[in-house]
């Protein structure tokens, strides 16, 4: 059931008591400091979830434990998220659930709804025959009518789907964050990334792109104008490479192509996390050079580190991606010399990933770099807003997690804000899958714990960055 943050302020619950606790919960905390104004101070959200600016208000449009169309439960730990136009007032979203114990996902508690879907549309077992319960669901939203119209599971048995990517074409890729093999707690080798249209009513093909390489996949975001697909990976040591798919077929990406690796110049001795010494500062860009990478199977978990001996440079925990006008973004999470994070820009070559490209190649800048935690800490998804902004999630271990955003030259703002007290010795909950409608009508926005997805509306040109 949808709930507006507005329709429950109209219930008129305005007690002295709830009112001052609210208030206090929304006062500016250590780790929201602005460096512009943005859409202004974020006011009390008397429900206790997602505080806003003055004039916003959300609609709750999926929580975990629903019954979904399909009979299945809607899984938990709600994390990457895309949206797409479905014609009309309506959109898709399609949205992964980041699981890997058995029972916990849609099939419920011993996978007692497993009878619901055929044996072939679910990717992978344990030997013991219990189903892996990550995947993505699928839903239509109602943007005039600020409602949920259906919903279903649209991948199922794969595992630890963290993030992912839209594609032009219309789909949604769901990226394994794992290198789980064949073994005691899988049948099948994990770490690859899933194709799911968006306009499919049923459950995909669970088919991977093994092109793309099996690692701890984070991200994907692909240039509309040449069908290049570029990767994130997210290793929790932070020795991560930044790669890029070139595929034979960009309306088929299964039937194969190359996978690269980024580098620089400098060869291995270039160190974009600036951890031991500020290697580039903000603003800064550098010439990108492209390494083929072979083996990508990965049978020893070890690409990572042969692409670095190739020439790769290792970047800090690479997450979110997003390809906005000409240009993608990249959040590197544990970058940058007091590991807040940093965030990477790429400018592709005008030739890219062709023969030209040496000549005139792509350009890498460091973006941001936060030096004080309470701008911005640990980014993860991001998505740029059709008015050029970028909107980044935080996954921070301390404080509470907020939606930040960030203007084209590199000021950071607060723009809301997860209100929840979390559980005693457990942090607030990241917020992750933030995307927006085409529109621009729109923020969609995931609580990853417990689940919820957010649908958020307002006075979107009142901006004051």
């Amino acid at each position: 059931m949808s709930f507006s943050r507005r329709s429950f302020l109209a219930l008129g619950a305005t007690s002295a008591a709830f009112a001052g606790l609210a208030s206090a919960l929304a006062q500016p905390t250590p780790e929201d400091r602005n460096e512009v104004t943005g859409y202004g101070p974020l006011k009390p959200d008397p429900a206790g979830l997602f505080d806003l600016p003055q004039g916003f208000s959300y609609r709750v449009v999926s929580r975990a434990g629903q019954t979904m169309d399909d009979g299945l439960i809607t899984p938990p730990r709600f994390d990457g998220m895309g949206c797409f136009p479905l014609g009309g007032d309506q959109v898709a979203l399609v949205r992964n659930h980041e699981l890997r114990t058995p029972g916990t996902g849609a099939f419920g508690p011993a996978d007692a709804l497993a009878s619901k879907v055929a044996a072939e549309k679910v990717y992978d077992r344990t030997p013991a025959g219990a189903l892996l319960p990550g995947g993505t669901t699928s839903l239509v939203w109602d943007l005039r009518q600020q409602r949920l119209v259906t919903h279903h599971l649209s991948l199922a048995g794969t595992s630890i789907n963290c993030a992912g990517g839209v594609t032009p074409e219309g789909s949604w890729l769901s990226c394994e964050e794992t290198e789980v093999q064949r073994g005691p707690d899988a049948g099948k080798d994990h770490g690859w990334v899933f194709e799911v249209p968006s306009g499919l009513r049923g459950l995909a093909d669970p088919v991977p792109i093994t092109g793309m390489g099996r690692f701890k996949h984070e991200a994907t975001a692909t240039d509309p104008r040449t069908g290049i697909v570029y990767l994130t990976e997210d290793a929790p040591d932070g020795f991560c490479l930044f790669y890029r798919y070139l595929p034979e077929d960009r309306a088929r990406l299964h039937k194969g192509g190359r996978l690269q690796a980024l580098g620089f110049r400098e060869g291995r001795e270039a160190d974009p996390r600036n951890w031991n010494g500020a290697w580039w500062k903000a603003g800064d860009r550098k010439k990108a050079v492209w390494i083929d990478m072979d083996g990508v199977d990965n049978p020893a978990n070890d690409l990572r580190h042969r692409g670095h001996a190739k020439g790769a440079a290792y970047f800090a925990r690479g997450e979110g991606i997003f390809f906005g006008d000409g240009e993608l973004y990249f959040a590197c999470t544990s970058g940058g010399p007091g590991r807040n994070g940093q965030i990477v820009r790429y400018r592709p070559s005008p030739q890219e990933g062709r023969p030209g490209e040496k000549d005139r190649p792509g350009e890498v800048q460091l973006f941001i770099e936060p030096k004080d935690a309470a701008v911005m800490s640990m980014a993860d998804n991001l998505a740029v807003a059709p008015w050029g902004h970028l909107f980044v999630c935080e996954d921070k271990y301390e404080g509470k997690n907020a939606v930040k955003a960030v203007t084209p030259k590199g000021q950071v703002y607060t723009f809301g804000r997860n209100a929840q007290q979390p559980l005693p010795k457990t942090p607030n909950s990241e917020v992750a899958g933030v995307c927006f409608s085409p529109d621009g009508s729109t923020m969609f926005v995931n609580i990853y714990l417990p689940g919820m997805t957010l649908a958020i509306t307002g006075p979107w040109r009142n901006l004051r960055a």
